[in-house]
C-alpha cells in the first residue's frame, strides 16, 4: 500500500524553487517600493500563482484580481456599516458567492473573494475600512501581477511524461 502518489508534473524542481522564490521576493520589494503596510499579501499571492503554468493561471488571474477587488469593496462596505455582526458576514459571504456564479468565476476566484472579505471584516483595524480594503486589493493584485509577469519571462516547461500524458 503506496501513502502518497507522486506525479512528475506535481512535484517542485530546482527551476521552480529558483522562479518561486525570486517571484516573492520582487513581490514583497514592490509592495514595500508602495509602502503597502502588510506587504506579505502580495508574497502569499504570488506563491499561489506561481504553482501553475501561465497558460493555466493567465484567465482565473484576472479573476482573482476581479475577486479580490469584489472581496474588498464588500469588506469595506461591511466593516464600515456592520462592525462585528457575524450575520452580515456570513450574507456577504453567501451573496459574494451568487455574484461569482453569476459572473461565471472559477471557484478559485471565489475564495480569493471570501478571504480578502474575511480579512477586511473580522480583523480588527486601526485605519478606516476603505483603506484597508484598498491596500489588500493592491497587495494581492502586486503579487498575482508579478507572478503572471515571471511566468511570462520565465516559462516553467512540464516534464516529457506530463506532456505525453495530456496529449
Amino acid at each position: 500500500m503506496k501513502v502518497w502518489k507522486w506525479e512528475p508534473e506535481n512535484l517542485p524542481s530546482v527551476k521552480h524553487s529558483a522562479r518561486t522564490a525570486i517571484a516573492v521576493t520582487v513581490s514583497f520589494m514592490v509592495a514595500r517600493l508602495f509602502r503597502l503596510p502588510e506587504a506579505y499579501w502580495a508574497v502569499i499571492a504570488t506563491l499561489v500563482v506561481m504553482q501553475s503554468t501561465l497558460g493555466a493561471t493567465l484567465v482565473i488571474s484576472v479573476e482573482r484580481i476581479a475577486a479580490t477587488a469584489l472581496g474588498a469593496l464588500v469588506g469595506a462596505f461591511l466593516a464600515t456599516y456592520f462592525t462585528g455582526n457575524l450575520f452580515p458576514f456570513a450574507a456577504a459571504v453567501f451573496v459574494i458567492g451568487i455574484v461569482c456564479i453569476a459572473l461565471r468565476m472559477e471557484k478559485t476566484a471565489y475564495r480569493y473573494a471570501g478571504i480578502t472579505l474575511a480579512i477586511i471584516v473580522l480583523i480588527p483595524r486601526s485605519n478606516p475600512a476603505w483603506i484597508v480594503a484598498f491596500h489588500r486589493f493592491f497587495e494581492v493584485s502586486v503579487g498575482i501581477v508579478v507572478a503572471l509577469a515571471l511566468a511570462a519571462l520565465w516559462p516553467e516547461h512540464r516534464p516529457d511524461s506530463a506532456k505525453q500524458s495530456a496529449e
